[in-house]
């Protein structure tokens, strides 16, 4: 860096009688803001005057061989210097801090000062107690070796402070960085972190979310339509109609359940009761055969139970399945008032079973 000697510019001599003798303009190089003119006069160096608009024909400027920019602001100035640790694979890196202000520019000007890291450099590496003390911590333990290079230069410079000559300098802080690898692995490996804890927290928040939306969808479409009307997603109206569009469609399938009920209940009905009809032919006609069964007071004893069970079934219905056919012989025929011959349809002693 070009600091605090800014530029050094060889200069003509110039020529002519002594009331005639100038210097020209543009064999001095502008001053930059911030910067004085130092003056080498034969073997002397000269402060031009501070402030002073710049005089070509000034003695100084007439007889200089050589002109120095000398930036006299206060500066703040970083050196690094690399220490060992216990692998001789891995470094550390010191990076000091120094305040630096020019207090004599002559001085300076004389000393060629052009980068004042070089002996603040020199002033770093003259204490040996900072390798010793970095030398017996692996690198991975950066922080205590980063503390005690703290303590020890903050000791090391009040003892013994750093000097350039015509400089005011004074000593900062100091900081401590691993080598380029093990910064580089760090790096990655936070940023693969970060990214994990990014993706995980996508996750959950995704997952919270999709919770919202069962719990939502769980409370049936009005709640689904009062969320999205909320959030400005659907209307008022489109909402009404889809609700009376539901109310239409549930109102007819229940209709058509109910139809199918009655429906199903009647044929129902009618399959018990043809059933209960072939189960009373059937029966009528394993009976006909039997010597031991009076058929019309079977028959208008069912009849009786399936007017009582089937409304359907009358009277008139039975008959029509079933006649009452012949009287066999030796039988009494069954009156319509229910009376009986009391030898007709049963069997009065054993005799009768040879007929």
């Amino acid at each position: 860096m070009n600091y605090p000697v800014i530029a050094e510019h060889i200069l003509a001599t110039v020529q002519g009688t002594w009331w005639s003798r100038r210097r020209r303009r543009d064999d001095v190089p502008q001053l930059p803001t911030g910067a004085v003119y130092v003056l080498r006069v034969g073997g002397n160096y000269r402060l031009f005057p501070e402030g002073m608009v710049f005089d070509p024909s000034h003695p100084d400027v007439l007889d200089a061989s050589s002109v120095s920019l000398v930036d006299t602001r206060a500066r703040l100035v970083e050196v690094e210097r690399t220490l060992p640790s216990v692998s001789e694979a891995d470094r550390f890196s010191v990076r000091a801090s120094f305040t630096c202000q020019v207090t004599d520019p002559t001085v300076i000007a004389r000393q060629g000062v052009i980068d004042v890291t070089v002996p603040l450099r020199a002033y770093l590496m003259g204490d040996g107690d900072l390798a010793r003390m970095s030398a017996g911590h692996r690198v991975e333990e950066v922080n205590a070796v980063r503390t005690q290079v703290g303590h020890r230069m903050t000791a090391y410079s009040a003892i013994v402070p750093p000097r350039v000559a015509g400089m005011s300098v004074e000593f900062v802080s100091a900081e401590v960085h691993a080598s380029d690898d093990l910064r580089d692995h760090e790096q990655k490996r936070r940023d693969k972190q970060r990214l994990w804890e990014l993706q995980r927290g996508q996750r959950d928040f995704e997952t919270q979310d999709a919770l919202q939306i069962a719990d939502l969808l769980a409370r049936g479409s009005d709640h689904v339509d009062a969320f999205g009307i909320a959030r400005q997603e659907i209307g008022v109206t489109d909402a009404a109609s889809r609700i009376h569009r539901d109310t239409e469609k549930a109102s007819a399938r229940r209709h058509e359940a109910e139809v199918s009920e009655r429906v199903h209940a009647q044929a129902r009905e009618t399959a018990e009761a043809q059933m209960q009809r072939d189960t009373v032919l059937t029966l009528l006609r394993q009976m006909g055969g039997s010597d031991y069964v009076d058929l019309h007071q079977v028959l208008e004893q069912l009849l009786r139970e399936d007017r009582r069970s089937a409304p359907g079934v009358s009277a008139a219905d039975g008959s029509r399945m079933v006649g009452p056919g012949p009287a066999r012989p030796g039988r009494t025929e069954t009156g319509r008032n229910g009376s009986r011959d009391p030898r007709g349809g049963f069997v009065r002693d054993e005799d009768d079973l040879l007929d």
